[in-house]
């Protein structure tokens, strides 16, 4: 009897889940079990069955076989109805919010008491406030979803779990999309609600994330559970060996850079948007070969503006942009197609709406941009065998799982989809590499060798322009370091003088002492 009662109680246990789809044995005899009031990671690769395996808890697929017990009872969880009936709810990592309801008719959405919609808003609003107050969650109920920004977003989606009575919270990548001091939020809201009982599953790649906030972690691979660890006795370097298989080198490896010739800049960059915004003020950027320049800034700030305009999606309103032999400027003004033809490949930040297109076979998505060159066309039609065949090659090259050229490209994880893209900027040999957010979703084998292969490229004489929200990412690749806020182009410093804190400074627009006296030569 006194075993039992130190015995913690478990809010959730998975025993022998099993889920094929197909060919594909998405989840073998996983087996979990997830104490009461604590954060548990689940990591793994893109491909080893975490997604599966939680839209399992959640009813979006049934398990072909296993059980789940949710506070120790048994539960027949066939749809999202019954996991939210069970008390388990699921922030998605793509938010599942109306943009244009406010924050109030987006939580009340699904969960109507009646006929009347006035009573349940009141009711709604009362009891949010109650949540936001407990939990450290304030946002303005009144707003539409898309005037807030994505933290704000994120919060919604908590809240929405909440108020429908989760007791398991699944969060799928939080911070995939935070910024920094966002996703220190976060933490603090995870701990909040720690403290009140709330049980959390926390789906990540980012390993020193799993460290900072979880109590225990669970490790997949090729679709089968291989360790259960507590936080406090493992190891960023264990944790990633249980993850790939093998040992994983998580420093950046590099020779001093040697910068040479200007191959692309910008020279009082200005771009108003259609609503007369400048996103873009007076910029003035020059990337140069052999080396990678890094764009650091709280999202929003004229970082994606930046690069769009450098790839030819939008025009300058003022200024202009050099590339090599060509100007572009609001008379003078390019296109993607041109852009390319220039010698400059692009990465874009957000891979679903500007990477590929998602009905699209992973073939297609591969050559995308380059359909026309003539190794994929015949006098007449297109080469199907080369197409294939090429796909086929990146994906080798890159480890994009599964290796089917016809799978739809909306069937790849994430981090699949992105080393595809990734692969065929890569494949064509660009004189200059923009990429904006390169291992966002993607696994930490993935990004060892991503890391790789953007240094590689800055050896071969090439010039990378890299936008990241990860501090850690840009510290470890770039060469120059330079900040953005409110579409000007703050202060610049050299990557061996920066760190978290002098970034984290410039982002907010202050300019940290050690770097004010050189303020007329550098920023």
């Amino acid at each position: 009897m006194v075993q039992a009662s130190n015995t913690p109680r478990m809010a959730l246990e998975l025993r022998g889940i099993d889920k094929r789809f197909g060919d594909v044995h998405a989840n073998s005899d996983i087996n979990l079990k997830v104490p009461a009031g604590t954060v548990h990671g689940i990591i793994g690769e893109n491909g080893a069955g975490k997604s599966t395996l939680m839209n399992i808890i959640y009813g979006f697929y049934e398990a072909d076989q296993g059980e789940i017990l949710v506070d120790e009872q048994r539960c027949n969880i066939s749809t999202s109805k019954a996991a939210i009936a069970a008390g388990i709810g699921m922030v998605h990592q793509h938010f599942m919010l109306v943009d244009n309801f406010t924050v109030l008719e987006n939580v009340v959405l699904g969960a109507e008491e009646g006929a009347m919609l006035n009573v349940s808003l009141r009711k709604a609003r009362k009891e949010l406030q109650r949540l936001a107050d407990e939990y450290q969650l304030k946002v303005p109920l009144d707003a539409t979803i898309e005037e807030l920004s994505v933290g704000l977003q994120q919060r919604v989606e908590i809240l929405k779990a909440l108020y429908r009575g989760a007791k398991v919270l699944i969060l799928d990548e939080p911070t995939g999309v935070l910024t920094p001091q966002e996703t220190d939020h976060l933490f603090k809201i995870l701990d909040a609600l720690r403290q009140q009982g709330v049980t959390i599953l926390l789906i990540t790649h980012k390993l020193r994330e799993i460290l900072a906030v979880t109590d225990n972690v669970s490790v997949m691979r090729q679709g089968q559970m291989v360790g259960h660890v507590k936080t406090s006795e493992t190891s960023k370097e264990h944790l990633a060996e249980l993850m790939v298989g093998r040992k994983v080198r998580l420093k950046v490896e590099k020779q001093a850079a040697a910068p040479q010739q200007v191959l692309m800049s910008a020279k009082g960059l200005t771009y108003t948007d259609s609503r007369g915004v400048d996103m873009l003020k007076a910029v003035d950027l020059e990337v140069k070969a052999g080396e990678v320049v890094g764009i650091a800034g709280v999202s929003g700030n004229g970082q994606s503006e930046l690069m769009e305009v450098f790839a030819g999606i939008l025009t300058p309103s003022k200024g202009q942009v050099q590339i090599g032999q060509h100007t572009i400027t609001a008379e003078q003004p390019s296109d993607p197609k041109s852009v390319r033809a220039m010698g400059v490949g692009h990465v874009p930040e957000d891979r679903l709406s500007m990477g590929l297109i998602k009905s699209f076979s992973a073939e297609e998505s591969a050559m995308l941009g380059f359909h026309e060159q003539a190794q994929y066309n015949g006098s007449v039609f297109n080469k199907p065998a080369v197409i294939t065949a090429k796909c086929a090659e990146l994906m080798e090259e890159w480890d994009v799982r599964p290796r089917n050229p016809k799978l739809r490209s909306s069937l790849f994880s994430g981090g699949n989809q992105q080393k595809l893209i990734i692969a065929r900027e890569v494949d064509q040999d660009p004189d200059v590499l923009m990429i904006g957010q390169p291992t966002r979703g993607v696994d930490i084998g993935a990004i060892e060798y991503i890391h790789k292969r953007i240094i590689d490229m800055r050896d071969q004489n090439k010039g990378v322009l890299l936008v990241s929200v990860e501090l850690d990412e840009i510290l470890a690749l770039s060469d120059r370091i330079v900040v953005m806020f409110d579409g000007n182009i703050v202060g610049e410093v050299p990557a061996d003088q920066a760190n978290e804190r002098i970034l984290g400074m410039m982002m907010a627009n202050v300019i940290p002492d050690e770097l004010q006296q050189h303020a007329g030569e550098s920023l």
